[in-house]
Order: structure tokens, then C-alpha cells, then sequence
């Protein structure tokens, strides 16, 4: 974990992202928008990642695997979106909450076939309605990861002061 900070202030830090992170409104066009400027943000960073906006339905509204992906993030991908449509929580609160208390994805009865407890997937929270989908990244450290959403997401919603967790 991140040296500096305790277990408990990350958990908060994390709280704090997806409390501040929220929608009024979420449409297949605000996915194209979003998910635009994801990957025009990897571009720039030369990043070789995975991204994809998916609703609770199943519904992929945005999805873009920029060259030097494989298989195997899209993969990372369904898992990750798969922890968060179930947890109704970032994928990367799952690990730190889990980690603080010792426990395993089994003692929340998620198979790790089918979810991953890891940085990379994060809730679509729409104020006064709730989760309805995740923005999932896969391709770099999965603190990482989450960490690129949340700039991102930061940026699409016009959110300058957003704690962020570089590192683990």
C-alpha cells in the first residue's frame, strides 16, 4: 500500500472519488464523449490499454483497444466491469477494502473466473439514481488504471479537485 497514507485514508480517498464522480445524466452520447476523450488521452500518453463503458444490461455503449492490446485485457475488462456491476463500487475499492480486512474475494462469494479484485473498473453513479454501468481501463498496473478513469473522468465532468491514489 501507498506509504504515506493508512488503509483507512485510502478507503476514504476512494469514497471521496466515487461521492464526487457522479452523472446528472448518462446517455449513449455522453459514453461516445467520454470514452473519446479516454482514448485521446491514451494517445497522447502513448499508452497501449483497453477501454471500455459498459451498462449494468450488459450494454458495451463505448469500447476501444488501442493498439498493443490483446485478448487478454479484453478479459481483464469483463471481470473488471463484472466487480463493479456487482459491488456497485470501484473494482480498486474492492482490493483496498479487502485487503484492510484480510479477506478474499471467495468471503464475498466472487469467483475470481468471473470478477477481479483490482484496480481498472469504475462505478457510473448517477446522482439520485445509482449505479447503472462502469468505465473500465485495462493495460497498465491496476492502480494505474484506475487512476487514468479518474483523470479522465475528472476532466469530462469539469472536476479540478479530485483526491487521487497513485500508488499502492
Amino acid at each position: 500500500m501507498d506509504k504515506e497514507k493508512t488503509a483507512e485514508e485510502i478507503l476514504k480517498i476512494l469514497e471521496m472519488q466515487e461521492e464526487i464522480l457522479q452523472f446528472t445524466h448518462f446517455t449513449n452520447a455522453d459514453a461516445w464523449e467520454l470514452g473519446s476523450l479516454m482514448v485521446e488521452e491514451a494517445i497522447r500518453r502513448d499508452l497501449h490499454i483497453a477501454i471500455s463503458i459498459r451498462l449494468n444490461n450488459g450494454l458495451i455503449v463505448f469500447q476501444h483497444f488501442l493498439d498493443g492490446t490483446k485478448l487478454h485485457n479484453e478479459q481483464w475488462v469483463t471481470r473488471k466491469f463484472n466487480t463493479v456491476r456487482v459491488m456497485e463500487t470501484s473494482s480498486l475499492f474492492l482490493y483496498a477494502k479487502l485487503n484492510n480486512r484480510n479477506q478474499t474475494m471467495e468471503d464475498q462469494f466472487l469467483d475470481e473466473k468471473d470478477y477481479a479484485c483490482c484496480g481498472g473498473g469504475f462505478p457510473i453513479r448517477v446522482e439520485e439514481t445509482g449505479v447503472i454501468g462502469a468505465v473500465i481501463v485495462s493495460g497498465m498496473n491496476h492502480v494505474a488504471d484506475h487512476d487514468f478513469i479518474i483523470k479522465c473522468l475528472s476532466k469530462y465532468l469539469h472536476m479540478d479537485e479530485v483526491p487521487r491514489i497513485k500508488k499502492f
